[in-house]
């Protein structure tokens, strides 16, 4: 079974209360790490979550590190989180190029996915920032220049094109709803086992002797409703699947 690095999925929120003349802020943190970690770890999977406030300190920085994880998933995590270290952001001392270490690991055998999501690809306002990293040309897609979310608040049906795809683990042609995603183009030459409308949802290719593969909507809510990442009983078949494909166990 895979050894798992989840970076991202979780985030903080401050909400302002005004109740007369008096006002207060209330702030939580929160994981979205659960639904994809718990199909995993069922399945036999071992996964370690690196949450998003701890990506800046704690991404591995080189091949080295990288190599403790058969595959590394980027989830909801802007590429600035991932290169701009504290001594870089705060210190002004040179550092590792992580996005280029992941490029060159993958490069030599290992694997990659990125899950959708407001900072995932270009994400909300371009903010996630991937399109001029070194990953971009590890990915099998290429992502716009602007903000590439499509919101699809009524619902949009996954299309699967290829059931018998292995990376979809016999998750079948039936999939539920999604809420949204983020809208990439594939690239020539790799396998789309799955549409959102006229778009990727999965996406898959060889890098080097690596390999890399993209699920442009969410692992959790928001745009991955109850329906479709705690109900539907192929949820767990479609991330297993994909991880046996991208570590090629």
């Amino acid at each position: 079974m895979a050894r798992i690095l989840i970076a991202g999925e979780s985030w903080m929120t401050t909400s302002t209360h005004v109740k007369g003349v008096d006002e207060f802020s209330v702030h939580s943190y929160v994981e979205g790490v659960g639904p994809l970690r718990d199909a995993l770890t069922s399945r036999g999977h071992e996964v370690v979550h690196l949450p998003g406030h701890l990506v800046p300190t704690g991404f591995p920085d080189d091949a080295a590190a990288l190599s403790a994880y058969d595959l590394v998933v980027l989830s909801d995590i802007g590429a600035n989180s991932i290169q701009l270290s504290p001594g870089v952001f705060d210190r002004f001392v040179p550092g590792a190029d992580r996005l280029g270490a992941l490029r060159d690991w993958v490069g030599a055998g290992g694997a990659l996915l990125m899950v959708g999501g407001y900072l995932s690809f270009s994400g909300f306002q371009a903010r996630a920032a991937f399109r001029q990293t070194a990953i971009a040309e590890v990915l099998p897609v290429q992502m716009l220049a602007e903000d590439d979310r499509v919101e699809a608040p009524a619902g949009i049906s996954p299309v699967v094109t290829d059931a018998g795809h292995p990376a979809l683990g016999g998750a079948g042609e039936d999939w539920p709803l999604l809420l949204g995603y983020n809208r990439v183009v594939a690239r020539a030459g790799a396998a789309v086992p799955a549409l959102v409308g006229e778009d990727p949802l999965v996406a898959l290719d060889e890098y080097g002797s690596g390999r890399a593969g993209v699920f442009t909507s969410d692992c959790s809510p928001h745009w991955a409703p109850p329906e479709f990442c705690e109900q539907w009983p192929g949820y767990a078949d479609l991330w297993d699947g994909l991880v046996r494909w991208l570590t090629r166990s």
